[in-house]
């Protein structure tokens, strides 16, 4: 269970920040994910992959999408391959063309930002997503202007799980980093929390693969949410804040 109480801080008076991880996270961008490789096969021919095996394979990134085309042909394409480099431009091109046609914000979580907005607590995002994917994705959402910092894998030297990301996010928010509290659905953003001093939540609702589930008590967040709603509550808890039901 995450302390209700607010991490020990060296300035007592620090104001706490709420970083997300973005896809599987904050938003469930899967669906896009989903229609945009589906439509690849179709145009070629191929079998389709479930929803399922694509939707586990979003935090792995382009690559591993494309990878997925040719599954059920059990084809594992090198990352030279000139099949998997056409189809990888092919993939992104499409993707930052729609990029939100069906992705959502998950339930419960608006709701969340809008208590942190009400009560001025600063929250933002720290994704290895190319920042201009991001950009777009945040714009079509309607969360650009309400994110109060963004810092993605091409901003940094060392993405997570290095450590990094989340000092420069910190940093930028003017809050210390054991002040901020960092969520993800990755072992990579538990890692990078740990590393950066943070307290950590794992999302075990996002983009995990076959068997994962049952294993993220070993990534040794400080707390895991099974759910949207449950992180919703866990982050309420741990700034001491109550749930506005009007909002």
């Amino acid at each position: 269970m995450l302390s209700k109480s607010r991490p020990s801080v060296a300035n007592a008076d620090a104001q706490p920040a709420v970083l997300f991880d973005l896809d599987g996270t904050l938003i469930d961008t899967a669906p896009d994910f989903i229609r945009i490789i589906r439509a690849m096969c179709r145009e070629q021919g191929l079998p389709l992959p479930s929803e399922a095996l694509i939707r586990e394979q979003v935090s792995a990134g382009g690559r591993a999408m494309v990878r997925v085309m040719f599954a059920e042909q059990g084809v594992n394409l090198a990352d030279d391959d000139p099949v998997l480099v056409t189809n990888l431009q092919e993939f992104l091109q499409r993707y930052a063309a729609d990029i939100c046609v069906d992705s959502r914000v998950y339930d419960g979580l608006l709701p969340l930002l809008a208590t942190l907005d009400k009560n001025a607590i600063l929250w933002g995002i720290v994704t290895n997503k190319p920042r201009m994917l991001s950009e777009k994705l945040l714009a079509a959402i309607g969360l650009a202007e309400r994110c109060a910092v963004l810092v993605c894998a091409d901003d940094v030297a060392n993405p997570k799980p290095d450590p990094e990301p989340l000092y420069l996010a910190a940093k930028q928010l003017g809050v210390p980093p054991s002040a901020c509290l960092y969520i993800g659905d990755h072992l990579r953003d538990i890692q990078a929390g740990k590393a950066a001093h943070m307290p950590t939540i794992a999302a075990a609702y996002g983009y995990l693969l076959p068997g994962e589930r049952d294993t993220v008590s070993d990534w040794q967040a400080d707390a895991i949410a099974p759910t949207p709603q449950a992180l919703a509550q866990l982050v309420q808890d741990w700034l001491n804040i109550d749930h506005d039901d009007d909002t």
